[in-house]
């Protein structure tokens, strides 16, 4: 059974939850691209704010690490943690930007299965975030875990499926060229969503 509890006066659970909400916010906000297929400059102008907002946590967390005498757990994790949680967020906001700079017109049907993988990896990640601040004996936080690292998987799947239909049908060697960078995006995105993963495990695992 998990007994221990983390040290929960300090701001950083606070910031994790804080963070973890935004991440969840870009993936909805880019999953709604995907789906409906239009007004992507507004769509990626709304994920950008989002990327904003994202950022200023993480700068205040990595503020409250080195000015707070201690923190929930090792602070080479903490950092860790905030930063690659920021890296899904740069991910999400790049491969909605690459819409508007690419001049693209319309979205695909494996566009939008990664997208929706990446929104239930983002909402898996959120509560398993919320279920950090203490340890318990359910172990639901690993199992989050360990679904996130089942949707990564299922990511790769649609990445790889995804790029060889994109090499055997699309003639366009510049369209093939976007597509591609695109849902590399959104598979980076979601392997950034296992890193997350892997270092909730890892905390947690420690501080049995």
């Amino acid at each position: 059974m998990f007994e221990r509890f983390f040290q929960r006066d300090t701001p950083f659970f606070d910031l994790f939850e804080r963070h973890s909400a935004r991440i969840v916010a870009a993936a909805k906000a880019f999953f709604a691209l995907a789906e409906h297929g239009d007004n992507f400059e507004g769509r990626a102008r709304a994920i950008k704010e989002i990327e904003h907002e994202a950022d200023s946590i993480t700068h205040q967390c990595i503020e409250a690490l080195y000015r707070s005498p201690r923190a929930p757990f090792g602070r080479d994790e903490v950092y860790r943690l905030i930063t690659r949680m920021d890296d899904i967020v740069d991910a999400v906001e790049a491969a909605s930007e690459r819409f508007v700079l690419y001049d693209i017109d319309r979205t695909t049907p494996e566009c939008r299965d990664l997208a929706a993988v990446l929104l239930r990896a983002t909402e898996e990640i959120a509560l398993a975030i919320a279920g950090l601040r203490y340890v318990r004996g359910d172990r639901k936080v690993l199992e989050r875990c360990i679904e996130i690292n089942r949707l990564e998987n299922e990511g790769d799947a649609i990445l790889r499926a995804a790029l060889g239909k994109l090499f055997r049908h699309e003639k366009d060697p510049i369209t093939l060229i976007k597509w591609k960078e695109i849902y590399e995006l959104l598979e980076s995105a979601t392997d950034r969503c296992e890193d997350v993963a892997n270092i909730i495990e890892s905390v947690i695992l420690q501080n049995v």
